[in-house]
């Protein structure tokens, strides 16, 4: 067919159209085609989701219009900055080394992965480059000292390794280089202290970072900041900074550092933050710090400091925080302290202080907290203390302060926390002391406190914790407590209290723990204290309360610890006591309880701890629910009026103390394991229990008071027999064991998990409870494909028991000989052995021989909580809440319960576990500290918290 003129026109028109958009799709420019490799490396869902991505039009001809892009006159990129975009990158693209313009590239926070492209190196206009806080690995490209136009180098908060280039020397023009918050390993090369033009040096939170401190950074005199917190860094501190004349912060804690502080720190005239906390410091703190007149906070606490506190320090004008605690520091506080009138923060605690508390600290008054506790202080506390109106807190506890309470307290009105405990402080509780509508702490426990509890506590509508145990109180315990609205902690325990309980105490709904026991109380225990729905805690014991069990004590939802023992209580344990699901410790010894012990309690699995009905008037047998109490560890049924058979008993396998004592039991005792082991106090008075061969039927030739002398005779020459025999196996049997172990272990068969370590025999295995396992099972679990975690006092194992039981073993690092006293094994085993909270990891035992120290955890399934905020960042704010009430009130257990209270030291989220149903439990305890123990000093300084924060059980 012809074409027509029309159709030809049509046909070229469309062509034009087709050559055109070709045209546009090509004519992108070469610095477009780099940026586009970003786009491609993303996700769909990051370029659909970011607002900054939709921007980039493949169809421009050059990208200075897109969203985070800047471009100089000649349509060269010299800005390609993204912070904050999640473009979730696997890799960076190489190409962008290809923008030969760039003078500023900022990737930071945006989710990138993989490794630093050396190419980098290549971008000879560079002034900045931010790759800060993403998931970058791989070392430090060497490349990156060819840059010599970089001023500003941010790769801080990645995970990248391997050491510090010396090439970075090379970069003459850099201002700011920081890489904090990594796991670079080797030393600081001396190198850098050519970088004349550096203001910034931060390389804090590498933990992996060694070696002493250069002194050749003493020529960095144009450095602003300097920071090498939470590394391990050794060696002492270089004189040659006292060359930083323009140093503003010095951030040099929770390192390895030792020696003494350098009196020429007091040349660095500009000084404003001097923080050198938790190392190995000795000596004494140089008077010559008093010259810094700019500096604002001075913490050098968790050291080993000794002598006497400057009095230079006074000078100082400009203090705002002052923190000396946990050294060694002796002397008196110098009352030339008080001329630091902008200070807001004194800790002094921890220490061994003598002598008065200066009434001059009453010229601060812009304290705000005043830390005193755990020194030799003697004297009374200064009336002055009055005048410092904005005091928020003041610790005072574990001093000899004598004398009265001042009224002057009351003018403290911003006063919220106030710890006087454990001093030999006398007379009564001032009523002024209830005027501060603020104070939710009030501790007096262990004091010689006298006169009655007055009834203006009514007034302190802001108390949450009232702690006043340990005195000699008296009268009646005022009604109007029951006004407390917000009182949580209720302790009255060991003082002279009289007359009944008040049930107005029911009114304060959101008590968690009422302790008044070893007190002088009467009448009926109340029974709407059935109303306390929230309680944890409730200890009566040791008073002379009458009368039943209140029924109503069934509404004890949240209850874990029932203490009645030693009162006079009658009639029968209540069958309500059924709906206590949470109790782990139920005593009810020393009362005149009668009849039968209900069914009921066998239905209370949580019973864990304790369940001790002794010396009451129990008749009847033991109830067959008591099969259930599977996970008890302690039971005492001694001076009752029960009988029948024991056998039920031999299902406890979690049972490790048992006395059944004067009852009228009869019947064989049962051939467990555990019932072998205990000795015939357990059973005495019981004249109708026999032993058993078999557990089922009697065998009176062994056990009859009135058998044979000549039986008698028969049966020691054949226990001594038999004894010897097991001890010849018993002896033959390690031998064997050690030899197929070292076997088993020998290089060509141990898996590197052991490092060198020795696992040969003999081993110490201590449970805290029944566990159906050895410690064969266990080091056979200790392999490299089992690790599961590390961290700064051990590597921790995912082990599964051959009865599927799934446990956590930490093998603990090995510590030097002068570490060993205060070792993290030793912490450990002292403070997690004994402790039972539902939100703190439960310690099942511990293994060790001469070399290896092995603790056993219940294996907590779902991670830790910086997995689960690292991989679910759109986690719903209900398990957040969840999370993080969990992990509050494990810690207030620590640091409220507990005798002596504990000080976790390490709390972040790694040491927050999961389980399954986002339950929070606290662990790694390696770091906690006793507050009574005598190694508490050497413990504090130690590494404890990590890099960019204290942790805040420190702050307590």
């Amino acid at each position: 067919m012809e074409k027509t003129p029309t159709s030809s026109v049509f046909l070229m028109f469309c062509s034009l159209v087709i050559l055109t958009r070709t045209v546009l799709v090509t004519s992108l420019s070469p610095d477009g085609q780099s940026l586009l490799s970003l786009l491609s490396s993303a996700t769909p869902y990051s370029k659909s989701s970011s607002f900054v991505l939709s921007s980039w039009n493949p169809s421009s001809q050059t990208p200075c219009s897109w969203q985070g892009i800047t471009c100089s006159p000649q349509n060269r990129v010299i800005s390609l900055s993204l912070p904050d975009t999640f473009l979730n990158l696997s890799s960076i693209p190489s190409q962008l080394s290809a923008l030969s313009s760039l003078q500023l590239l900022n990737l930071s926070s945006t989710n990138i992965s993989g490794s630093i492209p050396p190419s980098f190196g290549s971008l000879p206009h560079l002034r900045l480059l931010d790759l800060s806080s993403n998931s970058l690995s791989g070392p430090i490209p060497p490349e990156l000292g060819r840059l010599g136009s970089l001023q500003f180098l941010f790769l801080n908060s990645n995970q990248l390794s391997g050491r510090i280039p010396p090439q970075i020397a090379n970069l003459s023009s850099l201002e700011v280089f920081c890489i904090q918050d990594n796991l670079l390993n080797g030393s600081i090369p001396s190198q850098l202290g050519s970088l004349v033009s550096l203001e910034q040096f931060r390389i804090g939170g590498n933990p992996y970072l060694t070696g002493e401190i250069p002194p050749q950074l003493g020529m960095l005199t144009n450095l602003t900041t300097f920071g090498a917190a939470a590394t391990g860094l050794s060696g002492v501190i270089p004189p040659t900074f006292g060359n930083l004349v323009n140093l503003q912060t010095l951030a040099l804690y929770d390192t390895e550092v030792f020696g003494s502080i350098p009196p020429e720190l007091g040349l660095c005239s500009e000084l404003r933050n001097l923080y050198l906390h938790m190392n190995k410091l000795t000596g004494s703190i140089p008077p010559q710090l008093g010259k810094l007149q700019e500096l604002t906070s001075l913490l050098i606490w968790g050291n080993a400091l000794t002598g006497p506190i400057p009095a230079e320090l006074s000078n100082c004008s400009s203090l705002v925080v002052l923190d000396v605690s946990t050294n060694d520091l002796n002397g008196e506080i110098p009352g030339d302290l008080g001329k630091l009138v902008v200070l807001e923060q004194l800790h002094l605690s921890d220490n061994a202080l003598t002598g008065l508390i200066p009434w001059q600290l009453s010229n601060c008054t812009s304290l705000t907290a005043l830390q005193l506790d755990k020194n030799q202080l003697s004297g009374p506390i200064p009336w002055q203390v009055g005048n410092l109106k904005v005091l928020q807190s003041f610790f005072l506890w574990g001093n000899l302060v004598s004398g009265t309470i001042p009224a002057s307290f009351g003018n403290c009105t911003e006063l919220y926390a106030l710890d006087l405990s454990r001093n030999k402080l006398t007379g009564s509780i001032p009523e002024e002391m209830f005027d501060l509508k603020k104070l939710s702490k009030l501790l007096l426990l262990g004091n010689s406190l006298s006169g009655g509890l007055p009834r203006s506590v009514a007034k302190c509508q802001s108390l949450v914790r009232l702690r006043l145990g340990e005195n000699q109180l008296s009268g009646q315990i005022p009604k109007e407590i029951g006004q407390l609205q917000n009182l949580v902690f209720l302790d009255l325990y060991m003082n002279h209290f009289s007359g009944g309980l008040p049930s107005e105490i029911a009114n304060v709904t959101v008590l968690e723990l009422l302790d008044v026991h070893n007190n002088y109380i009467t009448g009926e225990i109340p029974s709407q204290l059935g109303e306390l729905v929230n309680l944890e805690q409730l200890d009566l014991s040791r008073n002379s309360f009458t009368g039943e069990i209140p029924w109503s004590f069934g509404n004890f939802s949240y209850l874990n610890k029932l203490i009645l023992n030693n009162n006079l209580l009658s009639g029968s344990i209540p069958k309500s006591i059924q709906n206590l699901q949470k109790l782990t410790l139920l005593d009810l010894s020393f009362n005149s309880l009668s009849g039968a012990i209900p069914p009921e309690i066998g239905y209370v699995t949580s019973l864990t701890i304790s369940l001790d009905l002794s010396s009451n008037g129990f008749t009847g047998e033991i109830p067959e629910s008591v099969s259930g109490l599977t996970q008890l560890q302690s039971l005492d049924l001694s001076h009752n009026m029960l009988h029948g058979r024991i056998s039920i008993l031999g299902v406890l396998t979690s049972l490790t103390s048992l006395n059944v004592s004067y009852n009228n039991f009869s019947g064989p005792i049962p051939m467990t394991p555990f019932f072998k082991t205990l000795s015939s106090n357990s059973f005495l008075g019981n004249r109708n229990l026999c032993q058993s061969l078999d557990g089922y039927t009697c065998s009176s030739r062994l056990v009859r008071k009135n058998g044979l002398k000549s039986a008698k005779t028969i049966a020691l020459v054949a226990v001594i027999l038999i004894s010897v025999t097991m001890a010849l196996i018993a002896t033959w049997i390690i031998v064997a064991r050690n030899y197929k172990y070292m076997v088993e272990k020998s290089p060509g068969t141990a898996t590197s998990s052991s490092g060198g370590d020795d696992f040969s025999y003999p081993w110490t295995f201590i449970p805290f409870q029944k566990l159906g396992f050895t410690i064969d099972n266990i080091l056979d679990c200790l392999k490299n494909e089992n690790i599961i975690g590390k961290g700064c006092s051990g590597v921790v194992y995912k082990a599964e028991m051959p009865n599927g039981e799934l446990i956590a073993v930490k093998k603990l690092w090995k510590t030097t000989k002068d570490q060993e006293p205060v070792d993290s094994f030793a912490a450990e085993i002292q403070i997690l052995g004994h402790i039972r909270h539902r939100n703190i990891v439960k310690l099942l035992g511990y293994c060790s021989n001469k070399s290896v120290k092995l603790l056993l955890y219940n294996y907590v399934s779902n991670g830790n909580l910086q997995q689960l905020l690292q991989n679910n960042r759109s986690l719903d704010w209900e398990i957040r809440y969840k999370i993080a009430v969990g992990s509050a009130q494990g810690l207030a257990y620590l640091h409220h319960d507990c005798a002596p209270t504990i000080l976790h030291r390490d709390v972040k989220c790694n040491n927050i576990l999961l389980d399954s149903k986002f339950e929070a439990y606290l662990a790694d305890f390696g770091l906690a500290k006793l507050m009574n123990s005598t190694t508490y000093h050497h413990a504090m300084s130690r590494v404890a918290g990590s890099y960019g924060y204290i942790a805040p059980g420190e702050c307590l």
